[in-house]
Parts: C-alpha cells; sequence; structure tokens
C-alpha cells in the first residue's frame, strides 16, 4: 500500500527472513531487515535500549543514501508488540507518522516524550470500517501483482479451523515451508 501511495523506498522488517524475501520478491518493499530474536527482558530501560538498537539498524537501512536523515516518514507497525511499537517510535523521523495496526497486549509502555519531543502523530488502526471498497477497486485496477501465492495453506471445511488458526499464528509449517495466509474452504 506505501508503494502504490507514492512511497519510493518502503523496507519490511520481520523475525522470519522468509517473510521478508517474499516481500522483496513481489516488488512490495525496496529494503528488508530480519529483526533478530533476543531474550525478552522485563526491565523496561533494557527493553527500550533494545528498541532503539533495532530502530537504528532499521533507519540505517531505509535512510541509505540521505545524508541528512532523522528517521522514516512513516512508520507502520502491524505486530501489535511493544517492543516493535516502540522500535517504530524511534525509527520515526520529527513530524512523521507512527500507524499503529491491529492491537497488542492492552496495556504496552511506550516513550511518549520521544512522540512529544519529535512531534510523531501516533494513529490508531483496529477496525478495517469502510476499507473493503477500496481494497476491491485497487485489486480489480490490476495495480497490484499477482496475490494468488500469498494464500500458502489451504484447508477443507470448518472442522479443520482449528489446524487452520493454529498454523496461521506460525511462520512456518511443519516441513519447513513459509506460512503467509491460511485459508479455510467451505
Amino acid at each position: 500500500m506505501a508503494k502504490l501511495n507514492g512511497a519510493t523506498k518502503v523496507l519490511i522488517a520481520d523475525v522470519d527472513s522468509g517473510r521478508v524475501e517474499y516481500a522483496l520478491r513481489q516488488g512490495f518493499a525496496t529494503d528488508g531487515y530480519v529483526v533478530p530474536t533476543r531474550r525478552q527482558s522485563e526491565d523496561v530501560t533494557e527493553q527500550m535500549e533494545a528498541a532503539k538498537e533495532i530502530a537504528s539498524e532499521m533507519v540505517g537501512i531505509a535512510c541509505t543514501g540521505e545524508p541528512d536523515h532523522e528517521g522514516v516518514e512513516i512508520t507502520f507497525d502491524c505486530t501489535g508488540k511493544e517492543m516493535c511499537m516502540q522500535a517504530g517510535l524511534y525509527a520515526t523521523r520529527s513530524g512523521g507518522q507512527l500507524i499503529m495496526v491491529g492491537m497488542g497486549t492492552p496495556i504496552q509502555t511506550l516513550q511518549m516524550s520521544a512522540a512529544h519531543l519529535k512531534e510523531v502523530d501516533i494513529i490508531g488502526v483496529f477496525r478495517y470500517a469502510n476499507t473493503y471498497p477500496t481494497g476491491i477497486k485497487i485489486l480489480s485496477s490490476g495495480r497490484l501483482p499477482d496475490l494468488d501465492d500469498m494464500i500458502t495453506h489451504r484447508f477443507q471445511g470448518l472442522n479443520a479451523a482449528k489446524e487452520a488458526f493454529e498454523l496461521a499464528g506460525k511462520t512456518t509449517d511443519g516441513n519447513g515451508n513459509l506460512v503467509l495466509k491460511v485459508l479455510i474452504q467451505t
């Protein structure tokens, strides 16, 4: 969506290299970053430092060739994970936007002074009201690459719903194949 709306550089970050490679191969992103897995710290200070480190690495990739960069203009966090939202805030430049898609843990720690000092607009998106007409219009316009291979696993019938939902929460299946979208066919 970022590229369709005029972005010339799009960085995708994910803990799974397969997802990053898929986004790059499909042309959804221009750059990729595989987020290193880290021990989750209960200490807020340690957590913030780790988020700053990740943000710095992502900004270094996203802003290559821009000598006076302060960060990225728009950051989308689609995980709902606290550390990802923290890193997103640190990666966003002054006057930029941090868009949080979905909802993670109800209570999270964000360094609001970082948002205030940089005047970052934090926008939350949880419901997808009124997005279907736009989505259908974009899909039918032919401006997107073929999305059929985005459905990586198919299940038959509602009896398979539990297994399908369990798989949808993973990045790879039992055979090591990439999991992107899981479809239940009735």
